[in-house]
């Protein structure tokens, strides 16, 4: 069989991902069409009348009250206010809060550098307004201008108009799209911008390309696709068990690489006991258009595609993924009120004053008098006489007067039926605002957790978006934040900068073995994310019930406790230096566990609260314990020399000529009948 060449293998792969999207395209192009419509109703002034509606009220005021796109902002300024976070914790149980204290400065850092907030908020507007958005994480060399210098961070980035360029696989079911296999991330470019980048010329395409519903090329743009495929390969690995009880694992790839492995385990008694099979995975990343393959980009960091996706509504039916934001079921009462108030507008810039009806010959060269009364406002007004049919002149005046326009009784109605419902469709934050100074806590509570419920939605769905990303963020990191003793800056809790040294070796104080601080290679952790109502809301809730306690308390050291409590979660102007202020209170009351930084300062502090003699004792103790490290550093350094030198005499026994060894082990034998049991000549079998 003949071997397949590299080009035709990117040729089948582009007609297989060709087929694929079109396919995928042809699926959602109605939702998501429905979804970029959803955008265009509540952000593009004059979009509320595109249709039919245009074309009845052509010649007809057309107003726009748009209460849609305020609706949304307060949504929208809602997230804003209370950001979701990311935080890593253990996966089995055991306690790594160092490494996950890492984790997390090392993620915020990468937020802080890639302005993660922009691709947060798009992704969230978009999810909010159209029903889809999404974002990216990528890797990019840390100094791009130094050729030597391979380090890589992670960048988080946004991907606008998610709605027309996000396509994950049709099987891919999961709301994060974790279990996606493929994925299509579209861009356009203009004809000239894509010939000068890419050397291609959309002309010379085959005609199958323009086959496929979906247009790679139009008379003003070319599409580009990043195009993500996950590679999975099934391994087996086989355990064996040693004489000495211990298990010992090998990959197929050890038994190809060395053909003897087989032979030698069983030589040495070792028995295989079992088989486990699993699974390897990578993403492949290539850059194609409607006519090649662009360029293979090979593996990317991480096992999964780095696209997360944000839905504001979602489901299946007809086994379709379906979606929707907060714009979709208000936008029929939109139309309908800005219909009634177009007509109310068209009927109020009617005169209201009733207008005289004149023959031709009263206004016979008076016209433009009349014409410009409504601008320059005559103090009176001509008309010509008119005579009867005797010659005498008749008494001149109007012979009628038009009448006002009036209002519909059923408008009025209809206007207050049409609030009415786009407050029941998009919620009523009217309530917030109509609440009086004496009202209860309790009821000020229950508003407030009312309208939290409303955005509720939003904030789960993209919480989910944000567990995946602190998912793959971790996946990516493993794979290229590896290098020794290398400085990176972190973030912490409280916005302070510091600088991680990734896999610094230490000693371990208790079993004295060589470790690695912060190997990431290491990070077994899950990922959180909290989401509820607002922080506001509940700082405020903790406020009242801090207060409340403190009229039922009697203990002093209590009701400090609670007052500062209450004081760290208050909120307003300037309120973060007394918050700090009664966060170090409780820190030396023993409530917070102190930072670092908050640790040394209480221990200096105290040290300057002792006596002389209770200074020399500690010191006395820190010497003692700095000896016991030091000799147990010593201890391990010889046993370090001891297997050193024994390593050396190994390696010296090795070098000895083989017919040597021969001669010894015959000479043993003759001696003294030695039996020479796993001491032979690796060039040859043992003696039987």
């Amino acid at each position: 069989m003949a071997r397949i060449s590299r080009d035709q293998q990117l040729a089948n792969l582009h007609a297989e991902a060709l087929a694929e999207f079109d396919n995928i395209q042809s699926a959602l192009r109605d939702e998501r069409l429905q979804c970029l419509q959803d955008r265009r109703f509540y952000s593009l002034a004059g979009s509320q009348w595109e249709g039919p509606l245009w074309d009845i009220y052509e010649n007809k005021p057309k107003f726009e009250v748009n209460k849609i796109h305020l609706s949304v902002m307060r949504i929208v300024n809602e997230y804003r206010n209370n950001r979701i976070t990311v935080d890593f914790v253990s996966k089995d149980g055991e306690t790594r809060d160092d490494l996950a204290d890492t984790c997390d400065g090392l993620y915020r850092a990468d937020e802080q550098d890639s302005v993660a907030d922009e691709a947060y908020d798009n992704a969230f507007e978009e999810a909010v307004g159209g029903g889809f958005g999404a974002w990216r994480l990528r890797t990019i060399y840390e100094d791009e201008e130094d050729p030597e210098d391979d380090r890589q961070r992670i960048r988080i980035e946004p991907i606008f108009d998610a709605d027309s360029s996000v396509f994950f696989d049709l099987e891919a079911k999961r709301q994060d799209k974790a279990d996606a296999k493929r994925c299509f991330v579209i861009t356009s470019m203009t004809r000239e911008a894509y010939k000068d980048a890419w050397g291609d010329d959309p002309t010379s395409w085959p005609k199958i390309v323009h086959q496929y519903e979906f247009d790679w090329c139009t008379p003003d743009v070319v599409y580009v696709a990043e195009y993500y495929r996950v590679e999975e390969k099934n391994e087996t690995v086989r355990i064996y068990r040693t004489i000495a009880g211990d298990e010992e694992r090998y990959t197929q790839a050890d038994f190809d690489n060395d053909e003897t492995l087989e032979e030698t385990l069983e030589a040495v008694g070792s028995v295989e006991v079992r088989r486990k099979k699993y699974k390897t995975r990578r993403v492949h990343k290539y850059i194609m258009s409607g006519g090649k393959i662009l360029e293979d980009a090979g593996y990317i960091a991480g096992k999964c595609i780095p696209i997360i996706p944000v839905y504001g509504k979602r489901w299946f039916v007809d086994n379709v993924e379906r979606c929707m934001g907060h714009v979709r079921l208000a936008k029929d009462a939109q139309r309908l009120k800005n219909m009634q108030l177009s007509k109310l507008g068209e009927i109020s810039a009617l005169s209201s004053v009733e207008k005289p009806i004149l023959t031709p010959e009263q206004v016979a060269g008076h016209q433009v008098m009349w014409a410009e009364d409504n601008l320059k406002d005559y103090p009176y007004l001509l008309i010509n006489p008119i005579t009867d049919q005797n010659g005498n002149q008749a008494v001149s005046g109007p012979v009628a007067y038009t009448r006002s326009a009036a209002i519909p009784p059923a408008m009025a109605a209809l206007l207050q039926v049409t609030e009415q419902d786009m407050q029941d469709i998009l919620g009523s934050p009217q309530q917030a605002d109509k609440m009086v100074s004496n009202i209860s806590g309790k009821a000020v509570e229950m508003i407030q957790q009312r309208l939290d419920m409303q955005t509720f939605i939003y904030m789960s769905n993209f919480a989910k978006g944000m567990k995946r990303c602190g998912e793959i963020w971790l996946s990516m990191a493993k794979d290229i934040y590896t290098e020794e003793r290398r400085k990176m800056k972190a973030i912490t809790a409280n916005n302070d900068v510091e600088s991680v040294e990734l896999m610094k070796p230490t000693i371990d104080q208790e079993t004295g073995e060589v470790v690695l601080q912060n190997d990431l290679t290491d990070a077994k952790f899950d990922v959180n994310v909290e989401v509820g109502p607002s922080s506001s809301s509940k700082r405020a809730a903790t406020v009242r019930a801090l207060t409340g306690m403190l009229a039922i308390s009697d203990d002093p050291e209590t009701k400090q406790v609670l007052q500062a409590m209450a004081m760290m979660n208050m909120e307003g102007e300037g309120i973060s230096d007394v918050r700090d202020f009664f966060r170090k209170k409780l820190v030396r009351l023993g409530v917070v566990e102190p930072t670092e930084a908050e640790a040394e300062e209480l221990a200096a502090m105290l040290q300057g609260q002792q006596d002389p003699n209770a200074i020399f004792l500690q010191a006395a103790a820190e010497e003692a314990i700095a000896k016991a490290a030091r000799a147990r550093a010593d201890t391990v350094k010889t046993v370090a020399d001891a297997e050193l030198s024994r390593a050396r005499t190994v390696e010296t026994l090795a070098k000895v000529d083989m017919d040597s060894q021969d001669h010894a082990l015959n000479l043993a034998r003759e001696i003294g009948g030695v039996v020479v049991d796993q001491a032979q000549p690796a060039t040859g079998p043992a003696p039987m």
